[in-house]
């Protein structure tokens, strides 16, 4: 643990109480820990251990005053006279000596002084002291001051005979671990202030500081009160740190709530407080004229369980695939898209963008890692067919059992081609001959096959009064997409929309704050937007899953008026989501300056 010193603008009183609840804190850190180390502030720093040459400690038997470098503080134990001897606590003074105290079991070590607090006996540099030199007294033990003086090579001394004064060197602590240091930006904040961290940890040999643990650090602290902020280093070596702590106040007006604070600070793909988001108003969004082409849709059979066809349609120009599936074979499989050339001269088969995840056997990950691979990629590959020719467009990895794959492609082909979705046991090649002698697999019930015209939904929105949202993948105020299972012949409907591309330009989006708002549970996945010049693929979160409708995840702060967002629905989450946005500048609460700096 360690002790701020007091802030010059507190009162006396002030400083009494401050000093009091920081000392019973101490007295809860038991005899009963194998190690304890305490240490005081310096002086005006709220630093972890003080930075002045020597503390002096002033005090008097039997008076619960006392002063460390001339600063008041109280005794939670106070100095007692026994048996002719002026007697200290232990822990107490240790601490307020910045003194470290480490020990095994009931023996603690101060300097040269070996102190067994069960046998009340004591040590120095080997030499056993007299009885009495070591006292227990209401649960406390005591140490001659003199006895403490000698330990520390410190100076004790005394002007009327009452009153004492014990001078000594800080611990100079171990030469060989590496030191934890930060600053912040201020020591007293108002509440919802951004607080700005500076690091600058050091290893004596300049080792590598390989880790940091930090205790009790808020980037932001919204209720007033004094908080302790500590930092523990590790260098290369395996050697940590000591702690170094800060005291931070926080009080006055306050400067933002959680919701304006992120709306200022947090980071794309961060989640965030708004207990009001289901009461924004829809926006009005208008279909518009765009590209226009199908998509292949293949989940299901789910989890076949023998090779066989999954899906199979023909397509001309632009088509986007989209296979979801787990290998249910109780044996290694893959998955392939093949393609057949169906026309009497030679096509073109091109693929424009490919977006995949495999293997995995965690679902939750399938569609977010497809998504980003899909938005990084540009161009791609060629394969000329002859007439009648096949060749596998999309192989993925070998699957074990219970692991999956979830691709999405985007092709485009010169004349009229067969696509076939395959899953085979490792060992049989993806050819015709073999798709021909193929049993067709039947859909499972649950899931989804089929081809939807449409798999892109080109919206153009105006933006209003704000905050507003914009739904999808709802089947209400955003419809599902209709389309035919090819194998089947029977009417198909695509719940959620999954792999349909949402394009989406948003007027007057200059100043506006973006977020995605889960709506029916667990969420992950990407999309990509353009402003301006930027042009920026966001993870959707940034780390675990977005689950609460009320925990919207930061995607962009807009600074051109027109916004451009591709969203693509992401296999594996739950739908539907909202996307939501803000004009933070209009909403109660928000004020302060903003702080830019980020070390």
């Amino acid at each position: 643990m360690r002790f701020a010193r007091l802030p010059l603008s507190l009162s006396p009183l002030a400083a009494q109480r401050f000093r009091t609840r920081a000392l019973a804190l101490l007295g809860l850190l038991a005899p009963a820990a194998p190690t304890l180390t305490f240490t005081l502030a310096a002086p005006g720093a709220h630093a972890a251990q003080p930075l002045l040459g020597s503390v002096q400690l002033t005090f008097t038997p039997d008076d619960r005053a006392a002063y460390v470098n001339g600063a008041p503080t109280q005794w939670l134990a106070p100095p007692r006279l026994l048996g002719g001897r002026t007697m200290l606590p232990l822990r107490e003074t240790a601490a307020l000596l910045g003194q470290s105290l480490p020990g095994s079991g009931t023996v603690v070590q101060l300097a040269r002084l070996s102190i067994d607090t069960r046998a009340n006996t004591a040590a120095l540099a080997g030499v056993p002291q007299p009885a009495g030199t070591v006292a227990l007294v209401g649960g406390v033990t005591y140490v001659s001051a003199r006895t403490l003086a000698d330990a520390l090579n410190a100076n004790l001394t005394t002007d009327d005979g009452r009153t004492f004064t014990l001078t000594a060197l800080r611990d100079g602590g171990n030469p060989l671990i590496p030191q934890a240091r930060f600053s912040t930006d201020k020591t007293v904040y108002a509440p919802g202030e951004r607080v700005v961290y500076t690091e600058y940890p050091f290893d004596p040999d300049g080792a590598d500081i390989t880790a940091r643990k930090w205790n009790g650090r808020q980037e932001v602290f919204f209720q007033p009160g004094t908080y302790t902020v500590g930092l523990t280093v590790m260098n290369s070596r395996g050697l940590q740190s000591a702690p170094f702590t800060r005291t931070i106040r926080v009080e006055g007006t306050p400067i933002d709530t959680p919701l304006t604070y992120a709306l200022k600070y947090a980071q794309p793909g961060d989640a965030f407080p708004d207990p009001q988001i289901l009461t924004y108003p829809s926006a009005l969004a208008t279909p518009v004229e765009g590209p226009s082409y199908p998509l292949l849709f293949s989940d299901s059979p789910e989890v076949p369980d023998q090779s066989g066809v999954l899906y199979q349609d023909s397509v001309v120009g632009r088509a986007r695939l989209l296979a979801y599936h787990l290998n249910g074979l109780g044996k290694p499989a893959r998955v392939y898209v093949l393609a057949r050339n169906l026309e009497s001269r030679p096509v073109e088969v091109r693929t424009e963008r490919l977006g995949e995840t495999a293997p995995t056997r965690l679902e939750s990950i399938l569609g977010q890692v497809t998504l980003l691979e899909y938005f990084a990629s540009g161009g791609g590959t060629t394969l000329t067919l002859a007439p009648g020719q096949a060749a596998a467009v999309y192989a993925s990895p070998t699957l074990n059992p219970g692991s999956g794959v979830n691709a999405m492609q985007d092709l485009s082909t010169s004349g009229r081609v067969e696509l076939t979705f395959l899953i085979l046991e490792d060992g049989l090649p993806p050819t015709a001959q073999v798709a021909q002698q193929l049993p067709y697999l039947k859909p499972d019930g649950r899931h989804v096959r089929g081809t939807f015209p449409g798999a892109v939904r080109s919206l153009r929105v105006n933006l209003g009064a704000l905050p507003t949202r914009i739904v999808i993948g709802d089947g209400r105020v955003d419809p599902a997409l209709t389309g035919t299972d090819a194998l089947t012949g029977q009417g198909v409907r695509l719940a959620g929309n999954y792999g349909v591309l949402y394009d989406l330009e948003v007027n007057g989006a200059a100043g506006t704050v973006v977020a995605l708002s889960p709506r029916g549970g667990l969420y992950r996945g990407a999309m990509n937007i353009q402003d301006g010049p930027i042009n920026q693929t966001i993870k959707l979160p940034r780390v675990g899953n977005a689950l609460k409708p009320d925990e919207p995840v930061l995607l962009w702060r807009a600074q051109s008026d027109r916004l451009n967002i591709d969203f693509v629905p992401s296999s594996g989450s739950n739908l539907p989501v909202s996307l939501v946005f803000y004009r933070p500048r209009n909403l109660s609460g928000f004020g302060g300056v903003l702080k830019t700096y980020q070390p």
